[in-house]
């Protein structure tokens, strides 16, 4: 990658003391945030010194990819690339509770009552710190909210429930200047605490006027930090993907970048004031976007020597697997690398709920930095931190003289393998149907999400010929059939892919195969360099990536990066395969969350082909869908509806959860469509970016629908809201009828 010293000042830029924005020499370092005023060659960049560092005036930048617009720190954004260490922060006090580095990660949710109802939420409060929340959240949006928190913490305190309580506010800040009085923490959300909601405008500003706009953010904000001073309270600056301001989107555009300069705009007042009792939160509904703006936020932190804590979130994770898979990819990513040290799981279903998983997360998290999970040490040069580009592996093509079709064994957005028993061969027409195949008079045939190739760890017998009639139709149909090395020797199955270790290869035993026998290598990614050298003259159709269960010290997550390096370094283009195992009686959230957390890591830097779950005591539609799961949550393989759901809270207008359900009901049948289910209009447009068509609240009993981030009918009434979001769709050419059953 080009690298380049970008200095602090440049010929012709005005030099002015902003009192510690913009281009203040008053604070402990220069960064002009405007990237769009500022060139360097041919390059806009940011310009950061750091005066911690005495002579530091300086600071190397490179773009986070080849051709890649977005400059970045060189500084890594975590504290190893090959072991999880937890990143070193400062500890911050919310009411009795200490967060930070030194500390367990804290569990939260969020109350989903309406605040004025003082005793039920007092109810649900209750309810949620007995499940074992660490810290609860409470939406205010307005002066009677205010005065039931004073009513809400009192009630509390006299029950002996002494959880800190967040204020969450949008939009009011004398709100916030009430409610400090009484709660223990302030959630405030840059994109619109003293700007206005987003427009989506493209707007134009001069030097002059862009420090107006950041001098009023000044004098909004100022206040509030200065209450939180005084009587000892904690504060969240909460950047939310969904709710950035015109201001930011103009110059940052949409982007995780934009993310981490809102934020920064109202840490650098938080310094000035001397007030450092506060975390960060990069929030987005897709994990990919929220797990890159929390890299360049401690990249950039750690140019400029902070050390504040983390709050980690995916904002409308939606329900059931689906909410907890799209948590555990982008959470589990970076508490994989030592990031975080707050951590809430956002579910549409009860605040009680989310404690479960959201502690089977945290748990996840701290054993890995407990046990510093990981391989010797290696040098990484080929992994995109900041922005997405995916390394696909070279699909399998068609060799002259075979006989059956290769091309399908593995599918170029993204590969589900499952692994099959002897025993589901005996009913071959329920196999195909759980391997999601069509069924034509009792022949399978390929469908949207059916599996691409099964691993059979032991063939059926020679002369059972029913089983062996099974597989050749999955043959006739390009799905693989994998064995091990073993079995293809001593049962040989025609046009099967055989299973071989590192040390098999070495040895030489797959040349007593059938030539042209296709070869799948299994592969740990820790091994020494040298028994990885055997890849270099190996022609493989795809590699399992694979460390076993009960390996209790390495990495999988770190095991895979160094396995991706290797490839890169020695221009290796095989598929790659995340082939994960789990014990049994492992509990279902932990699976989810294990394959989100270690798989997800790799698939949001681009880094591997397809997914292979095994699980001997979960039943195989579950992992199928899990898979699947997997693959869209990390932007790969669309298979079915993609649903943006809010988790709810005191500001929703509907009951989140009957509507999700009624509309999923009806639309669950519509791949590549994605559809935002939103209780108010806080993060909508914003979030609904990344959605086709969005169901917002937008009064008591009124729904309004948008198409992208455009509101094309407003004030519908709730029991006609759902039909009219299905006209919607059709009326944009994306409807198709729900398919008969067989």
């Amino acid at each position: 990658m080009a690298t380049g010293a970008v200095p602090a000042s440049f010929t012709g830029l005005k030099s002015r003391d902003h009192r510690g924005l913009g281009f203040a020499k008053s604070s402990d370092f220069v960064r002009v945030s405007d990237l769009q005023r500022v060139k360097f060659g041919r390059t806009k960049v940011a310009v950061i010194r750091n005066s911690n560092k005495p002579g530091s005036e300086t600071v190397e930048l490179e773009p986070a990819s080849e051709g890649s617009p977005l400059l970045v720190p060189r500084q890594k954004y975590c504290e190893s690339i090959y072991k999880t260490v937890r990143r070193k922060t400062s500890t911050v006090m919310v009411g009795n509770v200490a967060l930070g580095s030194e500390h367990p990660i804290r569990i939260q949710t969020m109350t989903t009552t309406d605040t004025k109802d003082v005793a039920g939420t007092v109810e649900q409060v209750m309810r949620i710190a007995d499940q074992g929340a660490d810290i609860v959240r409470i939406t205010v949006q307005g002066r009677k909210e205010a005065d039931a928190c004073f009513e809400i913490k009192n009630t509390l305190v006299q029950k002996n429930y002494n959880i800190p309580l967040v204020a969450d506010i949008h939009f009011a800040p004398p709100v916030a200047m009430r409610v400090a009085e009484c709660f223990d923490k302030i959630r405030v959300n840059p994109g619109n605490f003293a700007d206005r909601r987003a427009q989506f405008e493209q707007l134009e500003y001069s030097e002059d006027d862009y420090q107006k706009e950041l001098e009023h953010i000044e004098k909004v904000f100022s206040p509030l930090v200065e209450k939180c001073k005084k009587y000892g309270r904690a504060m969240r600056i909460g950047t939310n993907h969904g709710s950035l301001s015109d201001r930011i989107m103009s110059y940052y555009g949409d982007s995780p970048r934009g993310m981490v300069e809102s934020a920064f705009e109202y840490a650098r007042i938080c310094r000035k004031l001397d007030f450092h009792n506060f975390v960060f939160s990069m929030k987005a509904s897709n994990p990919v976007i929220m797990v890159q703006a929390y890299r360049l936020l401690v990249a950039e932190m750690n140019v400029l020597g902070w050390d504040y804590p983390l709050h980690l979130g995916v904002t409308e994770a939606g329900e059931g697997e689906d909410g907890r898979m799209k948590s555990a990819i982008g959470i589990g990513t970076l508490l994989m690398d030592g990031l975080g040290d707050t951590i809430r799981v956002s579910l549409t279903e009860p605040p009680e709920e989310e404690i479960d998983p959201c502690r089977r997360l945290a748990n996840l998290g701290m054993r890995g930095a407990e046990l510093q999970k990981g391989v010797t040490s290696f040098e990484e040069k080929h992994r995109h931190y900041f922005d997405f580009q995916r390394r696909s592996g070279q699909l399998p093509v068609q060799k002259e003289g075979e006989e059956v079709d290769y091309r399908g064994v593995l599918h170029r957005d993204g590969s589900v393998l499952m692994s099959v028993s002897l025993d589901q061969l005996k009913a071959p027409e329920l196999l195909y149907k759980s391997l999601a195949a069509k069924l034509i008079v009792g022949m399978p045939f390929k469908d949207l999400a059916t599996v691409d190739s099964i691993l059979l760890r032991e063939l059926p017998p020679q002369d059972d010929k029913d089983a062996r009639l099974a597989l050749k139709r999955l043959i006739d149909i390009s799905m693989g059939v994998i064995t091990p090395l073993s079995e293809q020797l001593t049962k040989p199955l025609p046009n099967a892919l055989a299973l071989v270790t590192l040390k098999e290869l070495s040895s030489g035993a797959h040349l007593l195969l059938p030539e042209g026998t296709r070869l799948v290598v299994s592969v740990r990614g820790d091994e020494p360099q040298e028994e990885l050298e055997i890849l270099k003259t190996t022609d493989a159709t795809m590699i399992l990536h694979h460390i076993p269960y009960t390996d209790e010290k390495t990495s999988r997550v770190h095991a895979a990066r160094r396995l991706f390096e290797y490839l890169s370094e020695n221009s290796l283009n095989f598929p790659v395969i995340h082939h994960i195992e789990f014990p049994r009686e492992i509990h279902r959230d932990d699976l989810v969350i294990g394959a989100g957390a270690n798989a997800g890591a790799l698939l949001v830097d681009g880094l591997g082909d397809g997914i292979l779950l095994e699980a001997p005591d979960h039943e195989f539609e579950f992992l199928r869908n899990t898979s699947f799961n997997l693959l869209q949550g990390c932007r790969m393989r669309n298979t079915k509806t993609e649903y943006v759901s809010c988790p709810s809270c005191g500001r929703t207008l509907f009951d989140l959860q009957e509507i999700s359900a009624e509309i999923r009901e009806k639309t669950s049948h519509l791949p590549g469509v994605s559809i935002a289910i939103m209780g108010c209009i806080v993060n909508g447009p914003g979030e609904m970016a990344d959605a086709d068509f969005g169901y917002v609240g937008g009064a008591p009993g009124k729904i309004d629908l948008y198409v992208g981030k455009t509101v094309v009918k407003r004030g519908i009434a709730m029991e006609h809201a759902t039909d009219a979001l299905i006209q919607l769709i059709k009326e944009h050419g994306r409807w198709v009828d729900p398919p008969a059953d067989e």
